[in-house]
């Protein structure tokens, strides 16, 4: 059995301001989740969401931002 590991990026909108999250898309196939990672600490605590829960984190990001 083999373990798939994140492959982790950022908005191509993030700039350089350092308040970004990545995300590792790369795990819904396989995994069932999306993991979600402060990208000031690579090493820090991830959260895993749910496809769905993940689409309405950026629905209400958008909304909040517009």
């Amino acid at each position: 059995m083999t373990t798939e590991s994140p492959r982790w990026f950022k908005s191509s909108h993030s700039g350089s301001g350092g308040s970004c999250i990545e995300v590792a898309t790369n795990l819904v196939a396989t995994h069932g989740t999306v993991p979600v990672r402060d990208s000031k600490i690579p090493d820090g605590p991830r959260l895993d969401l749910t496809p769905q829960a993940f689409t309405d984190l950026v629905a209400l990001a958008k909304q909040t931002h517009s």
